[in-house]
């Protein structure tokens, strides 16, 4: 009979462990799609730039094109993220500045510069040089305002009106002794303007601030930019600047531009790099002006990965996912072209997945119990473990570890916008700030943390089941199994207890360096402690002990054959 009994006890277990085993791999295999609500998972990027131009292959168009100032920079960039083939591109560089030498200067040929400066002189420069160091001196801005004076465009006329402007806040007026800077980006402007470097949105909103300036006498707003055009004046080359213009669309951009080159210069390359290869400059500096240092190296990471993975991240405008990933290759491609598809396929399959271990768990430790039970009704008062909240809530906390941005507002920016009134008189470049780069991505140790702690949590759920199930096979009155149940209140508390020693665990191991700062990962524990309780005290322990005492007061006790414990 023993026998008997024991087979039926195992005759579950081998679709039981089929339901176990169906639900890790579900589990296994949302975990691995590679898209994530708040951010942007690195194999997504990696498809995204399967098949695309690197930094090496659009640096040698440039330099075909024969513009080896933006060249110059790509190379930097390329060399910065660990382009394999940016020799190739340096050897191309090269070999151009060795024939072209006097166009190495200006970055490349431009036909309204050649009948000012003739380019094609040799004036000892053959790297690299700041446009205003050719406009600021007086032969170079005399020639500029004869050239330009006899120019047509409305626009070009307007920005050299500004010239008399006599009310500025941050300049010296440009007629006035001191005024040269002024003066030579005024010139700057103009000539930008005439030879058609600034965007058709840009043209017109200078030309807006222009005549406004003219009307009424003050630069305003226009002084902003032609601060913000200094700033870059005196880092890029001719082409440089003009290239960048052309994909800038407003002032704003322009500003942000000017700001991020004075407060990350380490990061002009990249960023130049990135407006030029997404031909999207406004995007570029709101990113990272968002992200800051963090934003940086994730655009460091995607330009790495190739032109579409530098216009998918510049697109989304997302944080990078740094965190465990095992992504499905083959998944790429349809998450790229249906992420929010994949991501409610890949919550589904957490719940799907907890759900099947669940069932696969109560049919391999209830349901023998309740075949062994006296009868009907005593095998429905059994404990059951499937449940759609607890799959619900497990995938819940599967999709905030896995999730890190969810829950967690990105820091502030280290490249934010100061108030800051720059003197003339120190035009010097601000040193970068010092912070160091915070990544806000979970990092291995705090996401095992967690799960260690759920685990634990799980153990003490399924040990107050089985004592329930334990009590409530006894063959006894039902007056003693509700004293057994009182005495068993400590265990079924035990969530709590056991909650608030991870907490103090996770708190101590962090101050002693064992794993990373992270305050969510200790409280967890004791999250899950509070949730195990709720569902061991409340779904089970009231519902059982309220059937023991209609049970002793000789109450027929209705139980419907689908209905758990906790009813």
């Amino acid at each position: 009979m023993n026998h008997s009994a024991s087979q039926q006890a195992g005759a579950p277990a081998a679709p039981a462990l089929a339901l176990i085993f169906a639900g890790m791999v579900l589990l296994a295999g949302a975990w691995s799609l590679p898209v994530n609500l708040k951010s942007i998972n690195v194999a997504l990027l990696r498809e995204a730039g399967r098949d695309t131009p690197s930094l090496t292959d659009f640096g040698l168009q440039l330099v075909e094109s024969e513009k080896p100032g933006p060249a110059a920079l790509v190379l930097a960039a390329a060399q910065t993220v660990g382009d394999p083939q940016a020799a190739r591109l340096a050897a191309a560089l090269a070999a151009f500045g060795t024939h072209q030498r006097e166009f190495m200067a200006w970055g490349g040929w431009d036909p309204f510069l050649d009948p000012l400066f003739n380019l094609k002189e040799n004036t000892g420069r053959t790297e690299s040089t700041p446009v205003l160091t050719f406009f600021i001196t007086e032969r170079a801005r005399d020639s500029l305002r004869r050239y330009l004076a006899n120019s047509r465009s409305p626009g070009v006329q307007a920005v050299l009106q500004t010239r008399a402007v006599p009310r500025t806040t941050r300049f010296v007026a440009a007629t006035r002794p001191g005024g040269q800077p002024l003066d030579a980006v005024i010139l700057l402007t103009a000539l930008l303007y005439q030879g058609e470097h600034l965007s058709p949105s840009l043209q017109r909103e200078v030309k807006r601030l222009a005549d406004e300036a003219v009307r009424t006498h003050e630069l305003g707003d226009l002084e902003l930019f032609y601060l913000d055009l200094l700033a870059l004046g005196k880092r890029l080359n001719w082409i440089q600047l003009g290239e960048l213009l052309r994909l800038t669309n407003d002032t704003k951009t322009v500003s942000e531009f000017a700001h991020l080159a004075q407060v990350a210069p380490e990061q002009l390359p990249l960023l130049y790099a990135a407006a030029l290869f997404t031909r999207s400059a406004d995007s570029v500096a709101g990113y990272l002006l968002l992200y800051g240092k963090t934003g940086a190296g994730d655009l460091r990471l995607a330009l790495g990965q190739r032109q579409g993975a530098v216009r998918q991240l510049l697109l989304r405008q997302v944080p990078v996912n740094h965190g465990m990933a095992a992504p499905l290759d083959f998944a790429g491609a349809f998450a790229l072209l249906h992420p929010k598809l994949t991501l409610i396929a890949k919550y589904l399959g957490y719940f799907l997945g907890a759900f099947l271990i669940l069932r696969g768990l109560d049919r391999w430790l209830f349901a023998p119990l309740r075949r062994a039970a006296r009868s009907a009704a005593d095998a429905r008062l059994l404990p059951r473990v499937q449940s759609g909240a607890m799959a619900l809530l497990i995938a819940f906390v599967i999709i905030i570890t896995t999730e890190p941005f969810l829950l967690k507002a990105a820091p502030l920016s280290e490249y934010r916008f100061k108030i800051v009134i720059p003197m003339l008189a120190n035009v010097a470049t601000p040193a970068a700030p010092s912070s160091t780069p915070s990544h806000t991505t979970m990092d291995t140790s705090t996401i095992v943390s967690i799960g260690f702690f759920a685990l634990l949590q799980v153990a003490t759920y399924l040990a107050c089941l089985l004592k329930i199930g334990e009590i409530d096979r006894q063959d006894m009155p039902p007056l003693l199994k509700l004293r057994l149940m009182e005495n068993e209140e400590n265990l079924f508390d035990s969530g709590l207890y056991v909650g608030m020693m991870g907490t103090a665990a996770a708190l101590v191991l962090q101050v002693l360096g064992v794993i990373a700062p992270n305050l969510l990962a200790a409280y967890s524990s004791n999250l899950f402690g509070i949730v195990c309780v709720a569902f061991v005290k409340i779904r089970h322990v009231r519902g059982y002990k309220r059937r023991l005492i209609l049970a002793a007061q000789g109450v027929a006790v209705p139980v419907s054959p689908s209905a758990p414990l906790a009813s």
